[in-house]
């Protein structure tokens, strides 16, 4: 997510806290971006997910997202 981006999400939250109302257009603008910055992480952690592996004892591999029936 973009640097400007992101100082919006905190400029917005600052605002908020200070106890000044924000408009309806600000309101929609903070929802939007915060969508995105969720869903960006999101997307950071699948993918730091599809690279994980565990090993058991006896040294087998098993990716972190697959599952197994036991």
């Amino acid at each position: 997510m973009e640097k400007k981006k992101l100082e919006r999400i905190g400029e917005l939250s600052r605002k908020e806290r200070s106890g000044v109302l924000l408009t309806a257009e600000e309101k929609a603008e903070q929802k939007a971006l915060r969508q995105e910055y969720l869903d960006a992480i999101r997307q950071s952690l699948v993918g730091t997910l599809d690279n994980t592996y565990f090993v058991d004892e006896a040294g087998n591999k098993r990716k972190a997202g697959s599952k197994e029936k036991q």
